[in-house]
């Protein structure tokens, strides 16, 4: 069988990562336990989620012509990640994220978007012959928004899947959720794109109202109790295997890249989400974004 073909629209970061006790208070300083530098950002880390997965993956981004640039770039070479559609910004830093976990496995996370923020439309029609090759497009919200926009146009037009992960919660056209064929935001991201922010009683409250929006399905991932979905056929929980969480850093991205790629071969919305549950279960018992995601061998 062929692999799918997926293309991720996203972003590409550093991030560093201090390990905690427990989650810094507004004024207070905490000595960290330790210390790493990884490659991260949602759409990288969505990008080798699907690779991983048995995706055949092109990751359209951007990067600083510089040292952590490159070396993002050489990263996603040796996952099998097409990276020709990289453009590297001179004069821009890379990405970079700043992350605390605590022992708990809880994070706090503050992005600083570099050259992320020359991911413009312009760029995406560059490659406008590639993106209406996929079987499906994958975007995250950690781009310029208008992008998101522009790309979901493009796709829509063509007749393909096009699945937005709407995290960091930022707000989007009612045009453009309209031609959405799946979102999967998690608990937080689902009220606030729901407007009922912070009134929505629960996950099922939220992607109805996503729904009545336009959006033709909706999953709402739930932690540790696995995910909710919407579609015009059914609704429900599909649960999630339990684990002890060490860094729950990555385990949504590692969710919508195992998602998008067994969706792309024909599987059925809950059996995509079992198997996208069961690698970000397993991620989270892992230190790191991307060193965390599984391969799909542990899957099977």
């Amino acid at each position: 069988m062929m692999k799918p073909k997926i293309t991720v629209i996203g972003s590409s970061n550093t991030d560093m990562i201090c390990r905690v006790p427990s989650i810094p208070l507004p004024g207070e300083t905490l000595m960290g336990t330790g210390f790493s530098t990884v490659q991260g950002g949602k759409g990288a880390n969505q990008a080798v989620a699907a690779a991983r997965a048995g995706g055949d993956v092109t990751f359209i981004a951007c990067v600083g012509n510089d040292a952590f640039g490159q070396q993002a770039i050489e990263a996603y070479q040796k996952e099998g990640i097409d990276t020709s559609c990289i453009q590297k910004i001179d004069d821009t830093p890379t990405g970079v994220a700043l992350i605390n976990v605590a022992d708990s496995g809880e994070n706090s996370i503050t992005v600083a978007a570099g050259a992320n923020a020359y991911l413009m439309p312009e760029t995406i029609d560059k490659f406008r012959d590639i993106i209406l090759g996929s079987d499906i497009v994958l975007m995250q919200l950690e781009i310029p928004v208008e992008t998101v926009c522009h790309v979901t146009l493009m796709v829509s037009e063509a007749n393909i899947p096009i699945i937005l992960n709407p995290a960091p919660a930022r707000e989007i056209d009612k045009t453009t959720l309209k031609l959405l064929t799946l979102v999967t935001p998690n608990e937080r991201e689902a009220s606030e794109l729901s407007g009922l922010w912070p009134e929505a009683r629960d996950e099922k409250e939220s992607a109805l109202e996503i729904q009545k929006q336009g959006v033709k399905s909706v999953v709402v991932t739930l932690g540790s109790r696995g995910a909710y979905y919407l579609d015009d056929k059914s609704s429900g929980i599909v649960e999630s295997d339990k684990v002890k969480a060490v860094d729950t850093t990555a385990a949504g991205d590692t969710f919508n890249g195992y998602l998008v790629v067994e969706m792309a071969k024909g599987k059925s919305l809950t059996e995509a989400i079992d198997l996208a549950n069961k690698a970000a279960a397993i991620s989270v018992t892992r230190m790191g974004a991307q060193p965390s995601i599984p391969y799909i061998n542990e899957l099977t």
